[in-house]
């Protein structure tokens, strides 16, 4: 997928990928349901486990980037991580 004016890296960014993880995080923390399988005798680590989400491809998101002239840019996160 072309991200549009080449301005912008074609991978998530270390700061992208944090956010993304932590708010994943937040979010089991609170009650969530996880979208990929939890062995129950492991310590249940919602860091891991939005690790694990993030790089198995099972989260359904949408990042937005904002332009220089204000406007936004949305890009599944599914085009920015490496391909398998």
């Amino acid at each position: 997928m072309d991200t549009g004016t080449g301005i912008f890296p074609k991978r998530l960014t270390k700061f992208e990928r944090a956010r993304i993880i932590g708010l994943r995080a937040l979010q089991l923390n609170l009650g969530a349901p996880p979208l990929v399988s939890v062995d129950e005798t492991e310590k249940w680590d919602p860091l891991m486990i939005a690790t694990h989400e993030l790089e198995s491809r099972a989260l359904p998101l949408t990042l937005r980037r904002t332009l220089p002239d204000n406007s936004f840019l949305d890009i599944p996160i599914d085009d920015l991580l490496p391909s398998a």
